[in-house]
């Protein structure tokens, strides 16, 4: 099991970029693929059309999400733990993802960096 454990600068207020991680319609405007999210406590979610799946553990609005992600024939917990800071460009993105799968480590790091907030970046620039 590897952690990772990176930083993003979004050009957006932190409450704009909590609403994009947390808002059901603006996952799947950003994702371009279907979602499910409530921002509360023990639900479930999944994001692109259920490539991540979870549940959703703690919420600190505009601040801070962390979740447990699903990792087939995997029994340990991978939490994803997000904060958000503001930031003079607008949000610095504190991501910590631990218990990764050693044999899905690459693949998750290049997600969080192209598909996940790279893409969140397009939507705010």
């Amino acid at each position: 099991m590897k952690n990772l454990k990176k930083y993003y600068i979004l050009h957006a207020q932190p409450r704009d970029v909590y609403n994009a991680l947390t808002n059901k319609t603006m996952l799947e405007i950003w994702t371009g693929e279907p979602a499910v999210m409530e921002p509360v406590a023990g639900s479930e979610f999944s994001l692109w059309d259920g490539s991540i799946s979870g549940i959703n553990i703690e919420f600190d609005e505009g601040k801070k999400i962390v979740q447990q992600w699903f990792f087939e024939g995997q029994e340990t917990e991978s939490v994803v733990t997000i904060k958000l800071h503001q930031h003079q460009k607008g949000t610095s993105v504190e991501l910590v993802h631990t218990n990764i799968p050693d044999e899905a480590f690459e693949n998750i790091a290049e997600g969080w960096d192209e598909d996940y907030f790279g893409a969140l970046s397009e939507l705010f620039n």
